[in-house]
């Protein structure tokens, strides 16, 4: 039975995440992450996806396999949090460039999110000693449900992204995996989904629910750096094979009742738009919001074709802290990619032919190799400030900026001064989500458009002229200054006061307790020396001074009648509390308190149990101790050894980074403030997401002809146009249907599945036939029920003997006729053949037997001497026979009878199974 459950992304939100339950085994679809800054947040404690991140958090846990699909926010963007806090480890597939891109889309996303407030997990200070068995009886699901109920926002660290994402599993397109543990019988398989590099369309293949097909934001059209989805096969006219025909199809219908414009169109206007901006007399900007891995590429490779070509001057400014590492990734994989994007003719000048720039880059150490998306014109700057030192406000420049919803990061804080010049333009290329800045820009656009160029007409509509007034609530980091910082550093200085203290308690306990435990018990003297020279440096360490003169002698003897005839428990109790810890047992004689047990003699010895330190010998079998420390030197020096110069050099730069930083950025504290921003600037929106449109859908599903479907990701007036689409196509399947958050679809619920065992005696007459990697047989039995087991046996059926019967109207018997030659009839055995034959696997055994065979067309293969053009003689023609597949299943052997029929026959009957009732 098939159970599916939207976590997020039913009706229309943005995050992605989906439960899709096969029997027992827990599927989770994607994990995206919200926009965690939108802007209406009049009441701060309620977050809209509250909801979603509980539900999350609750089924992590039990969650058996994460697919991923894309590798943008939406997608993946809370994967790494709850992988790291809500123990979300089952095993998680994808593809490598979903996996990279991922990763530095989270990386971007968290860094801007905690360079502009506090999410609240920062490092608490070191606890006393006397709560560390307190806290440490603490579950860790009440820790980090309090933590997350005091910031409401589930941001991870860096730490966390790069440990979550080294986790997952990693496929090539049209890979088959079969899963083991708990998911075993099941069988992955991605293929290209477009849209974003590495783009996956997932085929889970079961074997008591069939196959289902995940396929959410799918673009089947070629783009300049990415070749459209395979879900369409050109060369066949349909939909690829593998494709066709699911029992289960899942994908998304955001865009059903929308129509695309050209693309030729789309790239005319953005490019028109940017031109005419920075070449104007009043020297423009333009600023382009982007998301920071998937979809700026396409934009990248325009923008540079573009530049190339008219060998435009205007700085191509990237502001994105990962920028550079993005493109270092891509150009490692350029074996996903496809369009016009090529060693030869993207990112180098020069068109196609070689030039002494390409031969420079090839003797570089620093060159990956790959001469691809090495773009001449595109600077990066990791933050607002490093660009305008760069360039002034007043020098045109083409500034793409993330993320794209202006809600966070460098985007939202250049915008706030560069709408308030007159004549920039603030170019949008995607709609952005539900309540950020972003939608509230492309709705004011859209708004001001004419009904028949809205951008879901399939019409480029025209620029606009902003105005008014616009409050935005800024978020930053700000140093500490006055008695801020003041009593900042106080506060450091008792820490670390405090942290020391603990430390050396720490390390005198430690010293108590790795104490020599060799010695004799019958030593008193010497463990009451020795106990009285811990006391004595213990206290010797709070500060009393008892090497004095006057001291020396008195103090002596007054604490060696204090550790030989007082009870410890009884004594001083802030010398006890000092030097007895919690259940902690002394050694020696300190302790001599009444036992309940009694010896003849008097009271009983009370032995030392807890702690025991064992001693073990620091050798091994072969007489030396094994050094694990100089086998992880050794590991690292090799991990070192095997790294690419780019690797090492971006790993040195990013660790002299994260030390400038440790060391540079002084005490500061997180600030809101409302900014008022005058609008002057124009505003533009060009549709570059690159998905399909409504058209492109309804060709598309009824091709692909699921025997059901579950719609997600789309409001419910684009649902229902869908399925009213669905609905005029007679071969399409009826059962549609569209979940909205917090509803569950339960599909198969009247299939019963059965155990049942074979007999041994049945077991051993059947006649298996060989098919694939299986056996198959057909098996005629009786199912009998033992007391002795709870599961059924299917036992062979014993042929009755006849029953022989004596009639007493012997006449009547005598009078039937007999003819000669007749006999009963005798039922003949069935035969079924199990396979689906393939005329190119057909043509491949012929021709290991000797037999040569020439496909024609139209699904017929030739076989014969009339394949060989040479010997099509009127002979050659009567041996040969033709081998046409006229439907699914369906084979004619046309052909005289000679040899050549018989093995061509015999061949066909190999591919198949045959199985004889």
């Amino acid at each position: 039975m098939i159970t599916f459950r939207p976590l997020s992304g039913a009706a229309g939100t943005t995050p992605l995440c989906y439960l899709l339950q096969i029997d027992d085994v827990r599927i989770l679809l994607d994990c995206g992450s919200p926009d965690w800054a939108p802007e209406d947040q009049s009441n701060p404690d309620a977050f809209p996806w509250e909801d979603y991140c509980q539900a999350l958090r609750e089924l992590s846990p039990t969650i058996d396999l994460v697919l991923l699909s894309h590798g943008d926010l939406a997608h993946c963007g809370l994967y790494a949090y709850a992988y790291s806090r809500w123990n979300l480890k089952a095993p998680a597939y994808t593809s490598l460039p979903v996996q990279a891109m991922g990763r530095i889309a989270t990386m971007e996303d968290i860094e801007a999110i905690r360079d502009q407030e506090d999410v609240g997990d920062e490092e608490e200070p070191a606890p006393d000693a006397e709560m560390v068995d307190a806290e440490a009886a603490v579950e860790p699901e009440v820790v980090v449900t309090r933590r997350d109920k005091l910031k409401g926002k589930y941001v991870a660290t860096l730490d966390e992204v790069q440990e979550a994402f080294d986790s997952v599993n990693t496929l090539r397109y049209s890979q088959p995996t079969r899963l083991q543990g708990k998911c075993q019988g099941l069988t992955i398989t991605p293929f290209n989904a477009g849209h974003t590099i590495g783009g996956t369309i997932w085929k889970i293949r079961s074997p008591s629910s069939g196959t289902i097909l995940y396929a959410v934001n799918v673009n089947h059209m070629r783009e300049r750096h990415l070749d459209g989805s395979v879900i369409l096969n050109k060369s066949a006219a349909g939909v690829f094979e593998p494709l066709q025909r699911p029992d289960l199809l899942i994908t998304d219908a955001e865009r059903t009742a929308v129509v695309n414009s050209k693309q030729r169109d789309r790239d005319a206007a953005l490019i028109d738009t940017i031109t005419s901006a920075l070449s104007s007399s009043t020297r423009s900007s333009v600023l382009i919001p982007c998301d920071a891995s998937t979809r700026v590429l396409e934009l990248l490779v325009l923008l540079d074709q573009h530049w190339k070509f008219w060998r435009l001057s205007y700085p191509i400014c990237l502001l994105s802290r990962s920028g550079s590492e993005m493109l270092t990734f891509v150009r490692a994989m350029m074996e996903w990619l496809g369009g016009t994007v090529s060693k030869e003719d993207v990112g180098e000048e020069g068109g196609n032919k070689p030039s002494r720039r390409r031969r420079d880059d090839d003797n570089d150490e620093d060159a990956l190799g790959a001469l691809a998306l090495r773009f001449k014109y595109l600077e990066f700057f990791p933050n607002p400030q490093a660009l305008i030192q760069r360039y002034p406000s007043s020098d045109p420049k083409l500034i793409l900026a993330v993320p794209a919803s202006l809600s966070h990061g460098p985007s939202r804080n250049l915008f706030t001064s560069f709408a308030a010049v007159p004549n920039n333009v603030v170019l949008l290329t995607s709609r952005s989500e539900e309540g950020t800045l972003g939608r509230l820009l492309f709705d004011k656009w859209n708004d001001r458009q004419r009904a028949e160029d809205k951008w879901d007409k399939g019409r480029i509509g025209s620029n606009i002229m902003m105005d008014g007034n616009l409050n935005l609530a800024m978020r930053s980091k700000v140093p500490l200054q006055g008695a801020e910082l003041e009593a900042y550093m106080e506060k450091e200085r008792a820490a670390k006061e405090k942290e020391a203290a603990h430390q050396a308690q720490l390390a005198r306990n430690q010293r108590m307790l790795e104490a020599d435990e060799d010695e004799s018990d019958s030593d008193s003297d010497s463990d009451a020396d020795d106990d009285e020279e811990e006391v004595r440096n213990a206290l010797n360490g709070d500060g009393m001074d008892l090497d004095g003169p006057d001291g020396v002698g008195r103090k002596r003897k007054a604490d060696k009648a204090l550790l030989d005839n007082a009870d410890w428990g009884d004594g001083d109790e802030g010398l006890t509390k000092q030097l007895l810890s919690f259940d902690i047992y002394l050694k020696g004689n300190v302790s001599k308190s009444t036992s309940f047990f009694k010896n003849v003699g008097g009271q009983s010895q009370r032995f030392r149990m807890f702690p025991y330190v064992e001693k073990k010998r620091r050798v091994d079998d072969y007489g030396e101790t094994v050094d694990v420390a100089m086998w992880l030197r050794k590991s690292k020096v090799f991990e070192e050894e095997a790294e690419t110069n780019e690797t090492k050099d971006y790993r040195k730069r990013k660790q002299a980074e994260e030390e400038a930083k440790a060391v540079q950025e002084p005490p500061s504290k997180f600030v809101t403030s409302s900014v008022e921003v005058q609008m002057a600037c124009r505003l533009r929106f060009v549709d570059m997401e690159g998905l399909n449109d409504g058209r492109a859908l309804k060709m598309i599903v009824p091709q692909v002809n699921p025997r059901k479907m579950i719609i997600v990701h789309s409001s419910a007036a684009a649902a229902e146009e869908l399925i009213q689409s669905c609905a005029n196509v007679r071969s399409m399947t009826k059962d549609i249907f569209a979940p909205v958050l917090g509803d569950s679809v339960q599909i198969g619920q009247q299939t019963n599945n059965f155990s049942i065992s074979i007999s041994d005696e049945l077991l051993a007459s059947l006649k298996m036939s060989s098919f694939e990697d299986n056996e198959v047989g057909f098996v005629t039995g009786r199912v009998v029920a033992h007391a002795s087991s709870t599961i059924p046996v299917l036992e062979p059926i014993l042929d009755a003997p006849k029953a022989t019967t004596i009639s007493s109207n012997t006449s009547a018997s005598a009078a039937a006729p007999h003819v000669l030659g007749t006999r009963p009839q005798v039922e003949l055995p069935r035969s079924t053949m199990i396979g689906e034959l393939k005329l190119t696997a057909l043509k491949a055994r012929l021709a290991a037997v000797g037999v040569p065979a020439e496909l024609i067309g139209e699904g017929v293969l030739i076989c014969g001497p009339a394949a060989v053009p040479e010997r099509a003689s009127a002979g050659a023609i009567e041996d040969s026979v033709a081998v046409r597949k006229t439907g699914s299943g369906k084979v004619e052997l046309e052909g005289g009878v000679s040899s050549v029929y018989y093995l061509v026959r015999k061949e066909i009957y190999n591919l198949h199974a045959l199985v004889a009732a």
